[in-house]
């Protein structure tokens, strides 16, 4: 148990939307002070639904914010978020491009190798592992309907014998350990958690084997108001780029390299397919507060970023298992 439980507890009671506490209020909560321990601790927050928004060296105080969670795996049914992303290429910013690099900087793959494809959707990144590796690749995902279509695609394209999508989830891997030579993830580890995730699935790899996730991250220290709460709200544990390779190398791997995924990723391969699809899902469900809902929260995801890409976006994270 952490030492800061006393404070966070404190939060979940209060309830506030926005609560402001002195640097003496907190010690009357936790029986001590604040430290530099703080600092690493304030993610904890998180799990008690708050964020530590601002610490006031001057004013000696520390503002909190309730966290109002609007991630799309939390709020929207898993059965309408199936059918909706079931039909794109992409169900997360990406391309084969930002793929074939990461892959670059993996030593070592070779047709002996075992890959795993966690969250892969409907399988866009796993045919292009598939065609510039040589391994076998076992695909997962939490929804029937992109295994049967990502399975549908590698007959397709002659690849079922070196690509098998299979139904489970992130946080419970129906595999043996130490069996990967590389585990891949592309736009899913949050639903997980970023720390949570790489310390779970380095138990799968083998010695010296790889892991490369894309991950949402800050490119700055400081953000407006407005991105940062929405992010938090979506993703708690988000942080900066130096901070998510801290992460990596805690848990026990040797940062190998991380790059932001360019805007196209997001704009011509993730928002621009999807108006289309936005349309025909709101005429097939006339008058669904569920789906209007669903697709104001994916309007707005576009929105933000239109606004403030400067801020954020997705990283690719690749580490060597120790």
């Amino acid at each position: 148990m952490s030492k800061y439980n006393p404070l966070w507890e404190y939060l979940q009671a209060n309830g506030s939307s926005t609560l402001k506490l002195t640097f003496d209020e907190i010690k009357g909560v936790l029986g001590f002070g604040i430290d530099h321990s703080f600092l690493n601790a304030k993610k904890e927050a998180a799990q008690f639904g708050y964020q530590v928004w601002k610490i006031s060296m001057k004013e000696k105080h520390v503002t909190f914010h309730r966290i109002e969670n609007t991630s799309i795996i939390h709020e929207f049914d898993f059965g309408l978020i199936s059918e909706y992303f079931v039909e794109l290429e992409r169900q997360g910013p990406g391309s084969p491009e930002a793929t074939i690099k990461a892959l670059s900087f993996i030593d070592n793959i070779s047709h002996e190798s075992k890959i795993a494809d966690l969250g892969c959707g409907t399988g866009g990144q796993t045919m292009v592992l598939a065609q510039n590796t040589k391994g076998s690749i076992t695909a997962l995902d939490l929804f029937p309907g992109s295994i049967e279509k990502l399975n549908a695609h590698a007959e397709k394209l002659g690849l079922q014998d070196r690509v098998k999508g299979i139904v489970g989830s992130m946080d419970n891997l129906p595999f043996r350990n130490g069996g990967f030579d590389l585990i891949w993830s592309e736009g899913a580890i949050a639903n997980i958690g970023f720390e949570k995730g790489l310390n779970y699935w380095k138990d799968f790899l083998k010695k010296d084997g790889y892991v490369a996730v894309t991950y949402e991250s800050w490119f700055t220290d400081e953000r407006p108001f407005e991105i940062e709460k929405w992010w938090v709200d979506a993703v708690p544990e988000i942080g900066t780029i130096g901070h998510n390779i801290s992460i990596m190398q805690k848990i026990g791997y040797v940062p190998v390299a991380a790059f932001t995924l360019p805007e196209n990723c997001w704009i011509e391969n993730y928002f621009s397919p999807q108006k289309a699809r936005q349309e025909e899902f709101l005429k097939k469900y006339p008058g669904n507060k569920n789906v209007e809902a669903f697709i104001a929260f994916l309007k707005q995801e576009a929105e933000l970023y239109t606004k403030y890409k400067r801020y954020y976006g997705y990283v690719f994270y690749i580490g060597k298992k120790v």
